[in-house]
């Protein structure tokens, strides 16, 4: 089991369906977990939360308001102290049309909810780490930051974003104790969805798995890399 005792870890968008697979881990690894959501689906997916007294609930309704972050952040230093690792996992996907019919409201809310979501939570994080001597940031891509394919101009640009956001703040902080990584997930399903079809996309519980790794010790060689995870997809 992977061990996080006395970490602090923040994972955005808890209340989502890839968290479902990320929060376990590290709530078995000992970490002290600080979840955003917005909605109550946190504990609809994982009613033992309710009991466990090493976890913080934000309610967050905007994490693209860089002074609602910054107060989250604040948050869970007065909590416990210290900031260890973050996941981010809040985004959303819109696409479907081609670019001459998509509207401006498509494309800012794209930007916003996967790239400035993202830049806003490394920021606000990155000083606490340094205070601390290091930690972990795990962001989420997907395979059309790297290749776009039709149809999806706005969500692969803001998926690039992010890829890019990683691969700098890696440069900037690596020899600094912060180690900054991407994964790219094809599409998550349900685990009763893969064990009917393996070849639909990945679960959550095997995203968790990998990115617990990259959180852990035994990821600290890993830097700035963005890894595929895409099952047998594509």
């Amino acid at each position: 089991m992977t061990q996080f005792n006395g970490q602090v870890a923040i994972i955005t968008g808890a209340s989502g369906l890839l968290a479902s697979g990320v929060i376990p881990i590290f709530s078995a690894g000992g970490a002290k977990l600080a979840l955003t959501c917005g909605d109550d689906r946190l504990y609809e997916r994982m009613p033992e939360l309710r009991d466990d007294p090493d976890h913080l609930c934000l309610q967050s309704t905007d994490l693209s308001d860089p002074a609602v972050v910054d107060a989250l952040a604040s948050r869970v230093l007065g909590a416990y102290g210290r900031i260890d690792i973050l996941v981010n996992i809040v985004g959303g996907w819109d696409a479907g049309k081609p670019a001459h019919e998509m509207t401006v409201d498509t494309w800012q809310s794209m930007i916003r909810l996967n790239a400035t979501v993202t830049f806003l939570m490394c920021r606000a994080v990155i000083p606490a780490m340094l205070e601390g001597g290091g930690g972990a940031i795990v962001n989420i891509g997907a395979r059309p930051g790297l290749r776009a394919s039709g149809n999806d101009a706005a969500y692969a640009a803001s998926k690039a974003a992010v890829l890019r956001l990683t691969e700098s703040i890696s440069e900037e902080y690596k020899r600094r104790g912060i180690r900054v990584n991407a994964v790219l997930p094809s599409a998550i399903v349900p685990a009763e969805q893969y064990a009917e079809d393996p070849h639909s996309g990945v679960t959550p519980a095997q995203l968790g798995r990998l990115i617990a790794f990259l959180c852990s010790d035994d990821g600290a060689i890993v830097q700035g890399a963005l890894i595929p995870a895409y099952g047998t997809k594509f």
